[in-house]
């Protein structure tokens, strides 16, 4: 039934792909627009996609470049400032203030440092501010900040503990404010003061930058027509951003965590910005630039927008020259197909005209031949096939009296009794008992009784078979049989358990060396019953297995050919009792072969069947 199923589901795909109802001009039209669709489609998914990887590729690659350079730039600044923090620690009059004991002793250097720190801040107009804490005892600051407040204050922001304790720099993105004035952001250059005596940290130098000089750097890069260049630090917070109210402000874009985490790389979310950002090893800055998805795609559409007017073109291109095509090659089908009508209709007087001498000339001429042998072989078969019938039946009548004089069965019996008496007086019981049952199977087959009988009977003669070939096969064949007593009187055609037991025998026993067992069952279900005939022979082969299957389902009687009897017994139940009874097939090879035979309750049989 699945097989079935499949079968037609695959026929109405098949009809369905290839338009197989459809007229020929359709066909025409939508194989040609096919042909030219899906190749240009195919080619321009693939260069949109090509396209869009090679401009990615490149503007990374341009953003590489400028970020590097922008990179170098601003990593020369930072250096320069870090020297400068350099310098003004070892200047003798900062080494020797260092070295002081008490508050007193810091206050006396207060004016010479402070006009250090004055000359480094004029000197470099970037410089907001510069601060020294000398831890617990003093503080340094060019915003005239005197008080030791604003070193508690310096110390509980988050930044401070981390700066690193062997006097290496660290770059910090903060809020630097400076009395009643609004914060400002700067960039802090922090530097931890280590004694030369103890190797200790005795004080921090504090020096913060305006972003005047990085703004002028980094503005200067142009990324694409509308894109920009960022500059995170590495909280994720804006060191630099076109618009100054994004400084010291989250990164909002996506994968900002994700990006703080790499060294380089770019990346894309969804329809959004693509990101391409390297990151400075020196400061710990990650430069970023932006580029809108609608720039970086301004090539790759003008590509599809290409692609899709050439398939449109070519599309309406290829329609037209359908048209042309199909209107040369359906006209004259269509008048030969007027012609085939005529003829289908009787009438067999008219021709059809031969235009052409291509492919569908020469069918139109051979049709003409047809047409006129057909009428000439209409007028031979209708004779012929009276004088046919005639004969077939004389042949029938004449095969049925060679076969009935072929076989005289009275004969058959007597000469068996003959044996069977002779067999008793030499006191060979074994030929007596083979002939007996020889006799009787012989007498059952020949009568012409009712094509039903009861299962009892059925299985004496089944019985009696395989007696007949125990004598021959001893201990390699056995046989059982588990018939419940209310099953003995169900009916069952007659003759039709013998040829599943003598299959069982010849594909069991015959073809293998090993013990066969066949056993005959019976069991009743509802308002039907099943008799079942299993043996432990070889078994069936798979492919084997289903050509019997299909030969059960499509075969009708057969007088040749392989498995003749199973295929006509199921025939035959069909045919007593209906479609939905007859043969089921089991088998797997090496282990044995199952055949089910559902049949009616001797209740439900009809009484025609039963009188056949």
């Amino acid at each position: 039934m699945r097989l079935k199923q499949a079968y037609r589901l695959g026929q109405a795909l098949h009809k369905l792909l290839f338009l197989k109802d459809r007229p020929l001009t359709v066909k025409l039209l939508v194989f040609l627009a096919l042909l030219v669709v899906v190749p240009l489609t195919v080619v321009g998914l693939i260069s949109y996609s090509n396209s869009s990887a090679s401009l990615k590729d490149a503007a990374s690659r341009s953003s590489w470049q400028m970020i590097e350079q922008v990179k170098s730039h601003i990593e020369y600044y930072i250096r320069d400032f870090e020297i400068d923090s350099i310098k003004l620690l070892n200047q003798p009059e900062m080494k020797t203030m260092l070295l002081a004991d008490s508050k007193d002793e810091l206050q006396a250097f207060r004016p010479s440092i402070m006009q250090h720190f004055k000359d480094v801040a004029y000197s470099r107009p970037d410089i907001s501010r510069i601060t020294l804490l000398v831890e617990n005892r003093a503080v340094f600051d060019t915003g005239n900040e005197m008080d030791m407040q604003l070193a508690a204050k310096l110390e509980q922001e988050p930044w401070y503990d981390t700066v690193p304790m062997n006097g290496d720099i660290k770059l910090i993105s903060r809020l630097s404010s400076r009395g009643d004035s609004a914060a400002e952001p700067v960039i802090s250059i922090v530097k931890r003061i280590i004694d030369s005596r103890t190797l200790e940290p005795v004080g921090m130098l504090i020096m913060d930058i305006n972003f005047k000089r990085i703004q002028e750097i980094a503005y200067n890069v142009t990324v694409g027509r509308s894109g920009y260049m960022a500059i995170v630090d590495e909280n994720g917070q804006y060191i630099y951003h076109p618009d100054p109210s994004m400084i010291g402000s989250k990164a909002e874009f996506h994968y900002a965590d994700w990006m703080l985490q790499q060294d380089d790389g770019y990346f894309q979310s969804g329809k959004g910005p693509f990101y391409t950002f390297n990151r400075s090893s020196y400061l710990n800055w990650h430069l970023v630039t932006v580029m809108p998805n609608e720039e970086l795609n301004r090539g790759v559409a003008y590509i599809g927008r290409t692609i899709l007017l050439t398939v449109l073109i070519t599309l309406v291109m290829a329609y037209l020259l359908a048209a042309a095509f199909a209107a040369s090659i359906v006209a004259p089908i269509r008048k030969l197909q007027f012609f085939m009508k005529r003829v289908k209709d009787g009438n067999f007087a008219e021709r059809a005209k031969v235009e052409s001498k291509d492919e569908i000339g020469i069918l139109t001429n051979d049709f003409n031949q047809m047409v006129e042998k057909v009428e000439q072989l209409m007028k031979e078969v209708y004779t012929s096939e009276l004088r046919e019938a005639d004969l077939s039946l004389r042949q029938k009548e004449m095969e049925l009296k060679v076969l009935q004089s072929q076989v005289n069965p009275h004969f058959l019996y007597n000469a068996l009794e003959t044996v069977r008496g002779m067999a008793l007086e030499q006191g060979i019981t074994d030929i007596s008992k083979l002939v007996t049952s020889l006799a009787k199977m012989l007498r059952y087959n020949l009568s012409h009784a009712s094509p039903i009988v009861t299962l009892r009977e059925e299985l004496a003669i089944c019985c009696m078979y395989l007696d007949i070939q125990k004598f021959r096969f001893e201990e390699k064949l056995h046989y059982r049989i588990h018939v419940p007593e209310e099953a003995l009187e169900q009916y069952i055609p007659k003759f039709s358990l013998q040829p599943l037991v003598e299959n069982c025998v010849i594909h069991g026993t015959e073809t293998g060396t090993s013990r066969v067992m066949i056993t005959i069952s019976a069991v009743l279900n509802g308002s039907d019953y099943k008799v079942t005939v299993a043996d432990t022979g070889s078994g069936i082969k798979p492919d084997r297995l289903k050509l019997i299957e299909r030969d059960l389902r499509e075969k009708e009687l057969s007088t040749d050919g392989a498995h003749i009897g199973i295929i006509n017994v199921h025939r035959r139940m069909m045919h007593l009792f209906g479609e939905r009874y007859g043969l089921g097939l089991t088998s797997q090879a090496g282990t044995g072969t199952t055949v089910t035979i559902t049949l009616p309750l001797k209740e439900a049989c009809s009484h025609d069947a039963i009188s056949v």
